[in-house]
Formats: C-alpha cells, sequence, structure tokens
C-alpha cells in the first residue's frame, strides 16, 4: 500500500511502515481482550464463553483447537493443558494459571449439571460439542458488546496471545513453539514491531 500526501507541489509518495491502521490490525490487544471478557457477564452461554476466550487467548488457541479440545487434555490436578495442534503444528503441554483454572473449575461444575454425552469439553446448549459457527458468532458479538473498534474474530486472540508474549519479552523461539508454528516466519511477526526489543539502543 502507498500513501501519498500532498503539499503544494508534486506528491510525496511514502511506502506503508509495520505500523497498521485500525482496520488492517488482524489481533486484539490484552486490553481488549479482557474487555472482550468482561462484554460475556449477563449472557446465556457466560460460564462456557469466559472459559473459552481465556484458554483460546492465553494458550494461542485456533478456534478449531479449542472447539475439538477433549476432557482429557485439561488436567486441573496437575494443572496443565494438552494443546494438539492443527495444520501440522508442535502440540505441547502448557500450564494453566491460577486464573484459567477457577474459570475451567467453574464451566466444569455447569457442564456436568448439562450431562452431555461424549469427551467433548466445550459443548453447546444441545449438548453437542461446540461448533466453530457457533464459536465465531459469540465471539463477534461480545466484540459488539465490548464496543471493540473493530469486526472481532477468533483468530484475533491467538494472534493476540502472540503480540502479549513479544510484550512480556519471551524470546521468538520460545513463542514459536509455544504457539506450535513450523515455520519461524510465521512467528517473526510478534516480535518484529515490540518497541521493548529496541530499549536498549541509543544509550
Amino acid at each position: 500500500m502507498i500513501v501519498e500526501i500532498r503539499c503544494g507541489f508534486a506528491p510525496i509518495v511514502l511506502p506503508q511502515t509495520l505500523d497498521k491502521t485500525m482496520s488492517q490490525r488482524k489481533h486484539l490487544t490484552q486490553i481488549e481482550v479482557e474487555r472482550l471478557m468482561v462484554a460475556t457477564k449477563g449472557s446465556r452461554n457466560e460460564v462456557r464463553d469466559r472459559c473459552l476466550l481465556l484458554l483460546m487467548f492465553r494458550h494461542g488457541l485456533r478456534v478449531s483447537e479449542a472447539c475439538g479440545l477433549q476432557l482429557s487434555q485439561v488436567d486441573t490436578d496437575s494443572r496443565v493443558l494438552h494443546v494438539s495442534r492443527l495444520k501440522k503444528g508442535l502440540s505441547t503441554t502448557q500450564p494453566l494459571r491460577a486464573d484459567e483454572l477457577r474459570a475451567i473449575k467453574t464451566w466444569l461444575i455447569e457442564r456436568r449439571r448439562m450431562a452431555p454425552e461424549g469427551e467433548a469439553f466445550f459443548v453447546s446448549e444441545r449438548r453437542q460439542p461446540l461448533n466453530r459457527r457457533t464459536a465465531w458468532a459469540a465471539i463477534r458479538r461480545y466484540g459488539e458488546l465490548a464496543g471493540l473498534p473493530l469486526d472481532t474474530h477468533p483468530h484475533m486472540l491467538r494472534h493476540a496471545c502472540g503480540y502479549a508474549l513479544a510484550d512480556q519479552g519471551a524470546d521468538t523461539r520460545l513463542i514459536q513453539d509455544y504457539l506450535g508454528h513450523r515455520n519461524i516466519q510465521h512467528t517473526v511477526r510478534y516480535t518484529a514491531t515490540n518497541s521493548a526489543r529496541f530499549e536498549r539502543l541509543w544509550r
């Protein structure tokens, strides 16, 4: 994309930089993720959806990975989540934080009350495994309720995870393994635009 500025003479043509406009942004900030989760309050599926959003963000889950979670992958005793990556990604075992455990246990109480068949971790009101379309619609709706400045979709939570880890100073290789990327080029986007890596310059 070329940006053209007119200043009374010939137009000055500027190349697009790493900074993106709001309409081009494909991730949520950590604050926006928090607003998204707050927007679940009072909804019909508040407990499930809050847990869904939190796990998708903290573990960089694709919507299909989240919907495909099985009970056996969520180990509250050992406090770990066994992440099975799609697209030939690297599957890993990742720690669960205290707030994640609370959200999971609250959802499991609700899930047991529903008494669904099968081992799907996330289920719909019809007691069937949660499908991608339902997750997409829910996340879009919560984005609207939260008043976010862009159309929200599930993959923004995966990108939000990558950028949040980069903001915390995580190494590119570590982020690569955490998100299950086979190609590090898919990971570099998160650290390339992170301002923290320039802090030691110009001392």
